[in-house]
């Protein structure tokens, strides 16, 4: 009998169907000479500091560095601590009954650093010492996973991806565990949890936020010309920008004496080719859902993994934008799929038959997995997102193996006076690429205007006037797909030219997992959504001020991690000196944050209003009474607004708040309102009474 363990049950009943192992089991199937069971995620990680005897936060206790790592099933929140997860030690069993019986086993789980780890982490616990094979494929149809067991890996081939994935589990633990325990101990007040990726990130949006909103706004004015010539419409503007109103209007004045003309100074047209998109990587999909759908990282991950399983699209954690030789026969048939679909016949007819764009092929560009595609099976009842999505991915493909869109751009320099004023005319020559959807400029560009013929020394009459008040911008706070592009490009941010250069294609996190760590920040309430951007809580500014200048915050450091990592994949750099360099950084910022000085301000010393005998403990989710009898509790979040701590000393001390504006009701209609404590201290509203409806 052969096993295969795959990551989840809806991938291990694609492979079971494909293998003849139709017989349901209690956590596999069987058939055929197979087993077919999975894995449920991560049943097995890292132990908690627990495992090593290690209970509650002590300053002698760190820094926790294992030697040896323990293993353990993977555990539940419950209550006051953690316990092992009924669900995955049961199925940790099956696999483990399952591998006893078994000759040989086939890993079957997702084709990545995470698919990898599950596996390893599972045989490491169980001492298994068994040869298996990888099942390596990049879609789940009848066909690539037939492919994919006719041409299965040794193992062994991809124990350096496993001592990738090992490496930044390890390091997440030391820093992750070491440097909360360390704030927390420091702090007193609560828990403060830091990370390798999730702290540096909080630092990109705390710092963003802290430049826009200490950003000095300067107004400055310009002045604007409409012109018109052979019928056309247009308009130039100054290259002056003047600080003061009334010396614009002043030389608006001296233009309009001197007669109202103005004179073409230069022209300077050039043809310019624009490439198509490449392919989408998970990335650029989560950056591109985000902008045109308003969908979170985390969203766009999920329904992308949605359509892997149903096996409308490849497999979607890549990092790669391109496909490799090989693949590029395919690409005919997926662009016949499309052709008999409502959505893409249009833009089908569109493609260039015998003339496709091979920009997208470069095997040294293909990483674990190549470029997000469709396969050629026809979606069906997809939801609205899915179906959004899904249209991305496809439009993305149609555009990629279409020829460069060529404009002609000109350039036009006038002068009225001795004022210069420009303007930038766009004509479309080929539309290629751009063709496929009709959109001929990106949304955040300026639409370029079609200009009639003009040569030097033409003379244009003004037509009208207009000085156009205008103000600097401040840096703009982060949306997700901002974010995205910040944690995916933070390497360039670095000084050291070397440095940079090395660390130009590498981010902070990958694909796979920048989404997971934006939804962390949210889950600490250390981040929160005004509209579409992303703002820290007064929490996530308070953890900033005491991280900004520590090593645990800096963004090139975390990507030069990335890098090691990346290094030991490739087989370049040495997994054990990877370990020695994280512990010795543990040690590093865990005595560093040891000894950050923290003002007690939020300490605020307060009785039990119900109970009046014991004093609250204050955290940044709840107030509440330390004695289980008395059991009095307040949130701090309530209907949608954070409430400080100066209002929470109001409500004991005076059993009223002051006035807490923008709360949203379960309607999501914004009120405001005070909050109150009876003489039960239990918590209402009361309303302003004017604001009370008239009888």
């Amino acid at each position: 009998m052969k096993i295969v363990i795959a990551e989840k049950p809806s991938v291990a009943k694609e492979i079971a169907g494909l293998l003849g192992a139709t017989e349901k089991k209690d956590g596999y199937l069987t058939g055929n000479g197979y087993y077919v069971t999975w894995a449920f995620g991560h049943l097995v990680g890292l132990g908690m500091p627990e495992d090593y005897g290690i209970s509650g936060f002590q300053r002698s206790s760190l820094p926790i560095l294992p030697n040896p790592f323990l293993l353990t099933v993977r555990k539940v929140k419950k209550d006051k601590g953690y316990t092992l997860d009924v669900g995955a030690l049961k199925q940790l069993k099956v696999i483990e009954q399952l591998i006893d019986r078994s000759e040989k086993i086939i890993v079957a789980t997702d084709a990545g650093r995470e698919g990898e780890l599950i596996f390893r982490y599972i045989y490491e616990y169980l001492k298994c010492n068994k040869p298996f094979e990888r099942l390596w494929i990049s879609s789940l149809t009848e066909k690539a996973i037939k492919k994919g067991f006719d041409n299965l890996k040794p193992g062994s081939d991809f124990d350096r991806l496993y001592q990738a994935a090992q490496g930044r589990s390890r390091a997440d633990w030391l820093v992750g565990i070491n440097a909360s325990q360390a704030l927390s101990i420091v702090a007193g007040n609560g828990i403060y949890s830091l990370g390798r990726v999730q702290t540096p990130t909080l630092a990109l949006i705390c710092k963003r936020y802290l430049e826009n909103r200490n950003f000095s706004v300067q107004q400055y004015w310009q002045i604007q010309l409409s012109h018109t010539k052979e019928f056309t419409d247009f308009k130039s503007l100054s290259k002056n920008k003047w600080e003061d109103k009334k010396q614009t209007e002043a030389t608006l004045k001296s233009i309009e004496r001197n007669g109202n003309i103005v004179t073409v100074t230069a022209v300077e047209t050039k043809n310019v080719s624009e490439q198509p998109p490449l392919l989408f990587d998970l990335t650029g999909l989560q950056k591109e859902a985000n902008i045109k759908l308003n969908l979170t990282a985390e969203e766009t991950l999920n329904i992308a993994q949605g359509l892997y399983e149903k096996k409308f699209i490849t497999y979607p954690r890549t990092g790669s934008k391109y496909i490799p030789e090989d693949m590029w026969a395919e690409i005919p048939n997926l662009i016949r799929a499309l052709q008999d679909m409502g959505t893409f016949k249009q833009a089908v007819t569109k493609v260039k038959w015998g003339h496709f764009n091979k920009r997208i092929v470069n095997d040294l560009r293909v990483t674990d997995h190549h470029g997000l595609l469709i396969t050629d099976k026809i979606p069906s009842a997809l939801s609205a997102k899915e179906n959004a999505v899904y249209n991305m991915i496809a439009f993305r493909l149609l555009e990629a193996i279409s020829q460069a869109c060529i404009k002609e751009i000109t350039d036009i320099t006038l002068q009225a006076l001795h004022y210069d004023f420009v303007l930038k005319g766009c004509k479309i020559l080929e539309s290629g690429w751009r063709s496929i959807k009709g959109s001929f400029s990106d949304d955040d560009a300026e639409p370029m205007q079609e200009l009639p013929k003009l040569k030097k020394d033409d003379e244009l009459n003004i037509k009208h006037f207009l000085v156009l008040e205008k103000k600097t911008r401040p840096p703009v706070l982060y949306t997700e797909a901002g974010l995205l592009s910040a944690m995916e490009t933070a390497g360039r941010e670095i000084e050291n030219e070397e440095e940079r250069k090395a660390l130009k294609s590498i981010g902070i996190g990958t694909p796979a997992t920048r989404a997971a760590i934006i939804e962390t920040l949210f889950t600490r309430n250390y981040i929160q959504r005004e509209l579409k951007a992303l703002i820290p809580t007064a929490k996530g500014l308070q953890v900033y001020e005491l991280i900004k200048d520590k090593k645990i915050a800096d963004v090139s450091m975390t990507a030069e991690w990335e890098l090691a990592l990346q290094k030991i994949e490739n087989n370049e750099s040495n997994a054990e000196a990877f370990q020695k360099e994280m512990e010795n950084y543990a040690r590093s910022i865990t005595n560093e944050l040891l000894q950050t000085p923290i003002a007690q301000e939020n300490r605020a010393m307060l009785d039990c209003p119900k109970c009046k005998n014991r004093q609250l403990i204050i955290r940044d989710k709840i107030v509440k009474c330390p004695d289980e009898a008395c059991n009095w509790v307040q949130f701090r979040n309530v209907c949608g607004v954070q409430i400080s701590i100066s209002d929470i000393e109001s409500l004991v001390n005076k059993r009223k708040t002051t006035l807490i504006k923008g709360m949203k009701s379960k309607a999501g209609k914004k009120f405001d309102a005070y909050i109150v404590l009876n003489e039960k201290a239990e918590s209402s509203f009361e309303f302003e009474k004017s604001k009370l409806p008239k009888k």
